[in-house]
Formats: C-alpha cells, structure tokens, sequence
C-alpha cells in the first residue's frame, strides 16, 4: 500500500511514472542558457493570436499536443487533465485544452501549479483512479503583466527584486506504467510533501522570492521530518521561481532550523535566464518557469544520469490583483515530489 507519513507525505509503493512531456516557450526563454532543450520556441510571443491571453492559450494546447505525440498516446487514453495558470478563473486552461475534450480537474497554486497538479496526477493513478493523466500549465510575460502589474505600454520600472515571468507552458504524461507507446519513460515520481499556505506578512509584489522562500522553506522542513532524510540525499533540491533574493532568504532560513542546502540548491528561475544579458534582474518566475525547466532540463539530467534524485519544489505566490489593491499580504506555498532515474 501507499504509505502516508507524518503530517504532510506520501511515499508511494508503486512509483508513478512520467511517461514524457514537452515544452513550448516564448523567444525571450529561447535566448537563454536552455534554449536548445526546448520542444519549441515560438516566433514571436504572440503565437499567431490576437491577445496575449490566446496566446498564452495556444501555449497549452501545442504543449498537451506534444507531449502526447511523444508519449505514443491520443487524448482518449487520458482518463484526466490536471491543470491551471496565473489569469482569472484559469482562462488560459480553458481555452488552451478544450479542443482535447478530456476530462478537466483545474487546479491553482500560482506559481507552484506544476507541482500541485503532478502530485495529484501521481496520487490519482496511486490510488487506482486512472492509469494514464496529463498535467499542464503556463504562464505569459505580457498575459501576467497586466494581470497583476502594470500594462506593458505604462512602462514601469522594475526594481531589481522583480523577477521575469515565463513565457512557456510544460506539459506531462504520467502513467503506472515504465514504458508506453514503445517508449521508456523518462523518470518516475516516488514521493511527495504537500505544502501549506505561509504568510510572513510581506506585501511586496515585486518581490516574489522573499515572498515565496518561507513557504519554500515549511515544505523542505516538513519533508525531512516525515521522511527523517537529511539534504545530502539528493542530488538537486530544486525549487521553482524564487530567484537571487528568495535562495538566499531559503538557505538562511532552513540554516536556522539545522538543514544546509547551499550545496544541493538549484533554482528554476535562475537557470532559464542569463540575468546579466538578458536583463531579467532576480531571475525568472510564473507557472511556465518550472514547468518548461522541469521538461526540457531536470528530466534530461535523470534520464542521462548525471543525477540519481532530485526534490523539485515549485513555488507559488498567492495573490492576486484584488487582495494587492486591498493591501493584503501576498502569501506563498510550495510543493515538492521526489523524482528519480528509472534503474
């Protein structure tokens, strides 16, 4: 049976596997240090649409298409779709996959939305619920800057605590089984910690990463107690978008409760921009920034070898435009699955 441990944990007997995936991006992303890793790099960011929420729409639906082909299968061998991004009411989803007709189970996380809809993805198939699910989400630069900023035209100027929203989507197929359509999967997920909401107070907008790390930091703490694992486990622990500001709030913060993970540290949201040139400030953020890593990176890095297992936390900062207008705090949350090599 499924274990589930301590508060917060599930160690599955069963390794649920991802079966493949792909990513689609935007050209800022395609400049970057990965641009070579990804599936697709558009054009330009509109993606042959009117608005830049179709836009993000079309993102989805060629990231599902993708990932599909790769996996050998159609969308009626997927018993569910789990997926979400950052607009009002997930309208990227909605527009982006409806054309697939599989059955929707919307979830949001903000940022950590890759995360949230692996982990249930994975616990649906655990659980005998399904066999084979996809999970998908995104994110848009321009989408995002007029849902929670500023729009583009305003010209604002952006501290250099800001960091850079995606442009991409990553997309998923997981399955219960090592292998389909004549293919090996490419990793398997083992276990998981599910985060819950940490609200420090702070009402930065432009500075997601402090916002986020302390969440960041209650799920990595969580895990090791109810794994009784140290840091040293894992070859990477991977969190989503926190950028230069949130690593460094994280490790000093996890440091404090007797964890060092300076060595195992990577961020999503540092590797998908080269700041310096690119003039992404703190590093890169939204659903697509550990999504689009996730596919065209990490699971690379597994499926060669070159690491062993990863802990890949996705981050999320819950706010919206509403309760920022309202001066609320902007609080976070963080999700993280233990993903391995296939032995």
């Amino acid at each position: 049976m499924n274990q589930k441990l301590g508060r917060a944990s599930v160690r599955l007997e069963r390794p649920v596997y991802i079966l493949n995936s792909a990513s689609v991006v935007g050209t800022k992303e395609g400049q970057g240090p990965l641009g070579l890793l990804f599936d697709k790099v558009g054009r330009d960011d509109m993606f042959g649409c009117k608005t830049w929420e179709e836009a993000e729409s079309a993102l989805q639906k060629e990231a599902v298409g993708l990932a599909l082909e790769k996996a050998g299968l159609r969308p009626e061998d997927i018993s569910y779709i789990f997926a979400g991004d950052l607009l009002g009411q997930s309208m990227a989803t909605s527009f982006g996959i409806s054309s697939y007709q599989i059955p929707l189970l919307g979830v949001y996380g903000a940022c950590s939305t890759c995360g949230e809809s692996l982990a249930l993805g994975a616990m649906s198939i655990a659980g005998g619920f399904a066999d084979k699910v996809a999970c998908v989400t995104s994110s848009h630069f321009a989408s995002a800057e007029k849902e929670f900023r500023f729009p583009l035209d305003y010209g604002s100027q952006r501290p250099l605590s800001a960091t850079w929203t995606v442009t991409g989507s990553g997309a998923f197929v997981l399955s219960d089984e090592p292998e389909g359509g004549g293919r090996k999967a490419r990793a398997r997920i083992s276990a998981m910690t599910v985060g819950k909401v940490v609200d420090y107070g702070l009402k930065d907008s432009m500075n997601m990463g402090a916002c986020m790390a302390p969440a960041a930091a209650s799920t990595l703490e969580q895990h090791f107690t109810d794994f009784a694992g140290q840091p040293e486990e894992y070859d990477k622990i991977i969190t989503g978008d926190l950028g230069k500001v949130g690593q460094r709030v994280l490790i000093d913060l996890l440091r404090k409760q007797g964890y060092d993970i300076s060595e195992q540290h990577m961020d999503c949201g540092l590797e998908i921009y080269d700041a310096a040139s690119q003039d992404t400030h703190a590093g890169g953020s939204g659903c697509g920034c550990s999504a689009v890593t996730l596919s065209a990176y990490i699971l690379k890095q597994l499926e060669e070898g070159n690491w062993k297992k990863v802990l890949f936390i996705p981050t999320g900062a819950l706010l919206s435009k509403t309760s920022f207008n309202e001066g609320m705090s902007v609080p976070g949350i963080a999700h993280a699955l233990v993903i391995e090599t296939i032995r």
